[in-house]
């Protein structure tokens, strides 16, 4: 847990109490000022940060775009301004004033889901697979997938040499591999299809003399 980083957006002050009280001295903190929001944004999707927002009647518009419901963060404003922002079970929403004291448990909260979302992600290729809630991901877009769908991708993720039908036979469906079945093929075309209707990528699984492979 302590890999990590508490990002700070927008309030210096506050960065100033938070070290000198030591409040989270075992992570990593950094700051972004006012106009690095986009790239605070972007290092958050890609690394693993939570982030602790400060917003403003400047910037509130930022927020109001559901941009930052991929990644654990505390958004920090007036009443006002919070109650027209959206937020989802990896964020909270504390007003101001506030004490210290909630603000800890609001961030170890937010530390423990996130360590529990980590635990259920796997990344194949450009995509995160969320075994918990059964969803293929990627930028923005999301796509529900069935149990068997999960499963499949988990055993690509494990792979990285083409798997036989074969194998997803015994692996995914428990049959027997001399079954004479087109389960397989039938559930590749299905999931072929939904990939390109949701994200566009009519490469997703692709097949050669040895295999399937993504």
């Amino acid at each position: 847990m302590s890999s990590l980083t508490i990002s700070i957006f927008g309030n210096k002050s506050f960065l100033e109490i938070i070290n000198e009280i030591k409040l989270f001295s075992k992570f990593k903190i950094e700051y972004y000022q006012d106009q690095d929001l986009d790239l605070c944004v972007k290092d958050a999707i890609k690394q693993n940060l939570l982030v602790i927002f400060f917003a403003n009647e400047v910037n509130k518009s930022f927020f109001n775009k559901n941009r930052i419901n991929y990644f654990p963060s505390i958004l920090i404003a007036k009443s006002s301004i919070l109650k027209n922002i959206f937020s989802n079970e990896f964020s909270e929403r504390l007003s101001t004033p506030f004490s210290i004291l909630e603000f800890e448990k609001r961030v170890i909260s937010l530390i423990a889901k996130n360590e529990f979302k980590k635990n259920s992600s796997i990344h194949l290729n450009d995509y995160i697979i969320d075994k918990n809630e059964r969803k293929i991901k990627k930028n923005d877009l999301e796509l529900q997938l069935s149990e068997k769908e999960i499963n499949f991708l988990i055993l690509f993720s494990k792979s990285k040499e083409p798997i036989s039908r074969n194998v997803v036979l015994e692996k995914v469906w428990n049959y027997s591999s001399k079954s004479e079945t087109h389960t397989v093929e039938t559930h590749i075309h299905r999931l072929r299809k939904k990939i390109l209707g949701k994200f566009g990528d009519n490469n997703f699984i692709k097949n050669n003399s040895k295999g399937y492979y993504i």
